[in-house]
């Protein structure tokens, strides 16, 4: 932190935002030619596409270099950082060869919980936390021996979420970027800058990432991106969030990480309903539904950034005033509510 030393918290926000935002918009054409150059191409064969056009993949690659340049140079590197940097590696490794190769989902998987298990060996870990249940006398939560197994799952979980959203032009990487400043300002809230610092330059890379992927897209994230960003979504929101049970509840990372979850949720258990493979990818999901009702891309992604939008002002109000958990519980329900109203129960035709 010494190269931000003297200057204010929101100074050293905004020079991180800004280097790791300029890193990741210039870093971005070099790898566009360097995707051309590898063949990793997305070919809109598959009709769950909606661009017409092969577009380069492995936009990835740009957003880690903006992002890791910025954490090396401005956080404070403690264990557990450096395991999420470990773990990211692993995953942007894994993501790298998908993107260019095709690998089976189940290797993907296996590679996703190494990688989880480095962030937890390096004490990453949901170990305790505000009790849900509002009428209960247990204030907290302690997960004892479920604390690894259920961190691997969230991270796990996390990380596909945002794979799985990543199905229109500046989706994914927008949501993200949401979710980025939601949880930056959160940390700001409970004052731990390191994990500000850390929240400012993923959400920085993922801004200067935005340009050449909003629609119409020039390149895409691929699962290098997607990967990476839900994976460090899921790591620092452990140690942002969940880490301060006595001021933040179990709802505001699940507020923070709403959009992604809700899909893959509803998705899961639509297929699993319809007696289908689960994981076996379809054109229902939450992204393909907004189209089908009539919005254009643009409008569908707008929307999508609302929501998200939305639910992490509730986060951020939550935390800063400690409401009621009962409040805490009624006002994402509304939303989801208003969400499946308007989406799910309109059938796509």
């Amino acid at each position: 932190m010494s190269l931000l030393s003297g200057l204010s918290v929101w100074q050293q926000v905004c020079i991180v935002v800004a280097s790791a935002l300029l890193v990741s918009f210039a870093a971005t054409p070099l790898v566009k030619r360097f995707a051309v150059h590898v063949n990793a191409i997305d070919d809109p064969e598959d009709p769950r596409r909606i661009h017409k056009e092969p577009i380069p993949r492995l936009g990835g690659l740009a957003i880690f270099v903006g992002f890791i340049i910025a954490v090396v140079l401005f956080a404070d590197i403690d264990r557990q950082l450096r395991g999420i940097i470990f773990g990211a590696v692993i995953i942007i490794a894994i993501g790298v060869i998908d993107d260019i190769f095709q690998i089976r989902a189940v290797v993907k998987l296996v590679f996703q919980i190494l990688a989880a298990l480095v962030a937890v060996y390096h004490g990453v870990l949901v170990g305790i936390f505000a009790n849900p249940i509002v009428f209960s006398e247990t204030q907290f939560v302690d997960l004892g021996y479920l604390a690894i197994p259920i961190t691997v799952i969230w991270i796990v979980a996390i990380t596909n979420s945002v794979n799985f959203i990543d199905g229109l032009d500046g989706l994914a990487v927008g949501v993200s970027a949401i979710s980025s400043v939601v949880m930056l300002v959160i940390a700001l809230i409970v004052a731990e800058l390191n994990v500000a610092i850390v929240l400012a330059a993923l959400a920085g890379s993922c801004i200067g990432f935005l340009p050449h992927n909003f629609n119409p897209a020039k390149i895409f994230m691929g699962d290098t991106g997607a990967l990476l960003l839900g994976y460090v979504l899921a790591t620092v929101s452990i140690i942002g969030l969940f880490k301060f049970y006595a001021v933040v509840s179990l709802a505001v990372p699940l507020l923070v990480l709403a959009i992604p979850l809700f899909d893959t949720s509803f998705a899961f258990f639509r297929r699993l309903l319809k007696g289908q493979n689960p994981m076996k990818a379809d054109r229902g999901h939450l992204h393909h539904r907004l189209l089908d009702m009539g919005m254009s891309q643009k409008q569908a992604v707008v929307f999508m950034y609302a929501v998200s939008g939305l639910l992490g002002l509730i986060a951020v109000v939550i935390t800063a005033l400690h409401e009621n958990r009962a409040l805490i519980l009624i006002l994402p329900l509304l939303v989801v509510a208003a969400i499946v109203f308007l989406v799910v129960k309109r059938r796509t035709k």
